[in-house]
């Protein structure tokens, strides 16, 4: 554990050794978000206007199931829509990932923040995770910088691809979240069917900084777990609560230093060291 940055970090952001990975907790820097910024958050606003059993209210996946199973598939989506509905307004660790010379940034959350940051490149491109229960036999659908669809070689010519596993909103509103998307995602993640190509490609020998991540539940464990698999045997965590027994054994397991600091200093400090570098 420490609470500085570790010179690697830097170092390997600016040479694109160093790969993001963004959980929903990034959406309370600069003073909140428009949208849900975590699940507790997002499964209160769809159980608002869905009436479900009493013991599932607090579950997103399971809730998400109820919905689907109850109220169709199209209803639990435009829930998710209306959820994510608000412009998506790019924060300052956003902005400052989008200047920096990464090929991979990770995005575990449904909210377009990130891709918003990019707008003004059109080097990248994006592919997102998909709800088999809508597209049969398909785990991911590629998008130009654009939105328009694309395919995985387009890949190729990118040169930052936006990773978001569990979907997002924008351009296609694309939604993992009920418990059957997961259940086809674990099934075959262990042997890394869902992972697209290009990000197993790009992982190899990098390292990860989760920021605005938990990892409380056996769904966040296992995705950090499999898109970080076969890449490099260092990573860090920005985690400035007390880690729970599950979060300390899996940051030992997956060898990630935890870096105890408020995500808000850890930007800050991040972003200072930067600018620093480019007056030097």
């Amino acid at each position: 554990m420490t609470a500085t940055i570790p010179t690697e970090i830097q170092a390997g952001l600016a040479g694109g050794q160093v790969i993001p990975y963004l959980g929903p907790g990034v959406l309370d820097l600069d003073g909140g978000s428009a949208v849900p910024s975590a699940p507790e958050t997002l499964v209160e606003l769809i159980t608002a206007k869905v009436t479900v059993p009493h013991k599932i209210r607090r579950n997103l996946t399971a809730a998400g199931q109820y919905i689907e199973n109850f109220k169709h598939r199209k209803t639990l989506v435009g829930l998710l829509k209306e959820a994510f509905a608000a412009a998506p307004a790019p924060n300052g660790l956003h902005r400052y990932l989008a200047g920096q010379p990464l090929p991979l940034i990770v995005d575990a959350w449904y909210d377009a923040s990130m891709a918003a940051a990019l707008a003004g490149r059109s080097d990248f491109g994006q592919v997102q995770g998909v709800s088999r229960a809508e597209h049969f036999g398909e785990w991911v659908h590629y998008f130009h910088a654009d939105g328009s669809p694309a395919a995985e070689a387009d890949a190729a010519n990118w040169n930052l691809l936006l990773y978001k596993p569990l979907g997002g909103i924008a351009p296609a509103a694309n939604f993992i979240l009920s418990d059957s998307d997961y259940v086809e995602v674990l099934t075959e993640i262990d042997i890394q069917t869902p992972i697209p190509e290009p990000v197993k490609q790009i992982r190899s020998g990098r390292h990860f900084l989760f920021l605005g991540c938990r990892f409380r539940t056996q769904l966040e464990r296992t995705y950090a777990r499999q898109i970080m698999k076969r890449s490099s045997d260092l990573h860090w965590a920005v985690l400035p609560d007390e880690p729970t027994r599950n979060e300390e054994r899996f940051l030992a397991e997956q060898r990630i230093r935890r870096i105890d600091l408020p995500l808000e200093d850890f930007v800050r400090r991040l972003a200072g060291a930067a600018a620093a570098r480019q007056a030097a």
